[in-house]
């Protein structure tokens, strides 16, 4: 299973309104969880079971919680059980179809 997710305080004490301190938080908690992961500009995508990746996400979320008593989570998941390697594999084939172009 593949779950994409963003999460980010709803507040920001910074002058330019940056939630850059509290995101890397949530980061760290997902790179600390050994599941294969990415992140992105704007999306942390993680590959492991339902219950493995919620309890990360919500650890995420936690830390978040940290910076903003309020706390802002978009999530998106591919629910194939019985896959594996997808965080790459789907790429991958995409990839195959465009003939490998970027």
């Amino acid at each position: 299973m593949i779950f994409a997710f963003s999460v980010a305080p709803a507040t920001s004490d910074d002058a330019d309104g940056s939630v850059s301190e509290a995101v890397a938080a949530a980061v760290a908690v997902v790179r600390a969880s050994g599941l294969p992961n990415e992140t992105t500009a704007m999306f942390t995508t993680l590959e492991g079971d339902w219950d493995e990746c919620m309890g990360v996400i919500k650890q995420a979320c936690e830390a978040v919680q940290r910076y903003s008593p309020r706390v802002s989570l978009v999530l998106k998941a591919d629910l194939r059980q019985g896959y594996t390697g997808e965080l790459t594999g789907k790429v991958e084939r995409l990839e195959g179809r465009l003939g490998g172009r970027p």
